[in-house]
């Protein structure tokens, strides 16, 4: 460019050979707006003294198409300057710079216009309200998670079974087995003396009691 520019630099040149255009993006968030499209008359002279050399003939046709490359190298020039400017003078509206960090702020989604600087710098209070009880929700429901039984019923002292001993099917948990109604207790205690017994097992081996 041949002169300076008095807006941010986060921008993105999308012109093509047809014209000019531009997207600057907010350096907080990186929501982006594209300045109008703006035809090149450069290119638009190109085309006519192409298509002038064409009904010509000859060298008319040799000297159309030199002009025209001619104007073609000078997409990068004055006339790109001043598209440029123009997206600027467009576009800088939407934007603000935040004297805070300097950076150049989008108006619609972080700025916060109470006290003059962005929403790095000052979060919005309600946005930032908003998102500390999210995480206090968030903290409070681990907590209150943690203090909640949720084995009520559950013998954790038993050994899991995860396979029936006597059908080989995938248990659920319980005492007994839901394919066979083989029992799920990885021992058996004994009625009479409550010694432990291993499953399987008919008679207990401290009394002799029977298991069955």
């Amino acid at each position: 460019m041949s002169s300076s520019l008095p807006f941010t630099d986060n921008y993105r040149d999308l012109s093509n050979s047809d014209g000019y255009q531009f997207e600057f993006c907010c350096e907080r968030c990186g929501n982006g707006y594209r300045s109008a499209f703006r035809r090149s008359m450069r290119k638009t002279g190109g085309a006519l003294l192409r298509g002038v050399g064409g009904f010509l003939g000859g060298r008319g046709s040799s000297l159309a198409y030199q002009a025209s490359n001619a104007l073609d190298r000078g997409t990068n020039s004055t006339e790109k300057d001043a598209a440029l400017r123009a997206a600027v003078t467009e576009i800088s509206p939407m934007f603000t710079q935040c004297r805070g960090c300097g950076d150049w702020v989008c108006e619609q989604v972080c700025w916060n216009d109470q006290v003059g600087q962005c929403a790095r710098c000052t979060p919005i209070q309600s946005e930032e309200l908003a998102q500390l009880q999210a995480q206090a929700r968030t903290t409070q429901l681990r907590d209150a998670l943690r203090e909640t039984s949720l084995i009520d019923g559950i013998d954790v002292a038993q050994q899991s079974i995860p396979r029936c001993p006597g059908c080989q099917s995938q248990t659920s948990g319980g005492k007994f087995c839901g394919n066979c109604g083989h029992a799920l207790a990885a021992v058996r205690a004994c009625g009479s003396c409550q010694a432990q017994n291993p499953p399987g097992a008919v008679f207990c081996s401290e009394c002799g009691s029977s298991l069955l």
